[in-house]
């Protein structure tokens, strides 16, 4: 299966009626494997910041997730394996996988728990299969 297929019929699925507004799966290195149409153009800079606050949970409290420009309060998430971020009505969720970052954006009507149920499941996928 091909990582474009991952984000498009699971990160991007209907859930509940619902589905993410945007979705991705980058390597640790900031390499894009695979995203959605909408997935915002992001910076290097981006990537690696969110690399290292799963290293050194709590380094983007103080100044907030950025992605694409976009800046997202960061909420309770898992110290070194989930952030999560609120921006509005929507928000981010951020899986690390030991190879890859799993994004999903989403905008009410989704909710963020669906959200981190459709992001965290493929995550713990890929850790199963060793990715």
């Amino acid at each position: 299966m091909s990582w474009q297929t991952y984000v498009d019929d699971h990160l991007m699925g209907e859930v509940e009626g619902v589905h993410l507004t945007a979705a991705a799966i980058i390597g640790l290195d900031g390499s894009v494997w695979a995203q959605s149409t909408a997935f915002p153009a992001f910076k290097p800079e981006e990537v690696s910041n969110i690399v290292k606050d799963f290293d050194e949970p709590g380094f983007l409290a103080p100044t907030g997730l950025f992605l694409g420009g976009a800046k997202y309060m960061v909420i309770q998430g898992e110290p070194g394996a989930v952030i999560r971020g609120k921006k509005g009505s929507g928000g981010i969720t951020v899986k690390k996988t030991g190879q890859a970052l799993i994004f999903g954006l989403y905008e009410e009507p989704m909710t963020p728990g669906q959200c981190n149920m459709v992001v965290e499941k493929m995550g713990d996928y890929l850790i199963d299969q060793g990715l």
